[in-house]
């Protein structure tokens, strides 16, 4: 079922195909340029890390969010809505099947990367979730989305010390973030207990 999808679905996108790799050599027309976007965000991560009111840094977080999911490409925009929708309706083998695609098409786009990386984690496959976490943190080390996942694997699999030294890493990045400031107490508390 997966290969029959999968080649119906490189048959529609023929043409898309060769439109994205021709978008990989050359920038797209309304991609923003990497220095600036850079720079962008650079200033958004500034002032994450300066706020103090959690709203605001959920704004803020958000428009860190946005700045990510720019592909510059209207395939690779294309297919990461389809992965959406796929997940949504847990058909995660197609989701899989465009993610594959995009980071195939986009090697440096972060977000298909780590898209790809939740749908792993979705089907409890940890290794390859946290390969594809590593990718993102290549690509981005202030990613906060894909830290969270790496403690969140560390955690469920039992590796307490290294998912609180991710959680804290998340803190770093994004301070007022409540589920990694609860996760980092929780797990301080668990290790102190466990030390006793």
């Amino acid at each position: 079922m997966r290969s029959v999808f999968a080649f119906c679905i490189g048959l529609a996108l023929i043409g898309a195909s060769g439109a994205a790799r021709a978008q990989s050599a050359a920038p797209h027309r309304d991609a923003p340029p990497l220095a600036k976007t850079e720079t962008r965000l650079d200033t958004l991560f500034g002032a994450l890390k300066r706020e103090r009111n959690e709203k605001a840094a959920e704004r803020i977080a958000a428009r860190i969010q946005e700045q990510w999911n720019k592909s510059g490409s209207a395939s690779i925009d294309l297919m990461m809505q389809w992965s959406q929708k796929a997940i949504q309706g847990q058909k995660f083998d197609v989701a899989l099947d465009f993610l594959d695609e995009v980071v195939t098409l986009a090697p440096n786009y972060v977000e298909g990367w780590n898209r790809r990386a939740t749908v792993h984690f979705l089907m409890q496959n940890y290794r390859k979730s946290m390969a594809d976490i590593d990718r993102v943190l290549q690509l981005e080390p202030r990613h906060f989305g894909a830290l969270a996942g790496m403690a969140q694997i560390l955690e469920s699999t039992g590796r307490k010390q290294l998912a609180l030294q991710a959680w804290q890493k998340v803190l770093d990045i994004y301070p007022m973030q409540r589920s990694a400031q609860e996760k980092v107490s929780k797990l301080s508390e668990e290790l102190a207990g466990e030390a006793i």
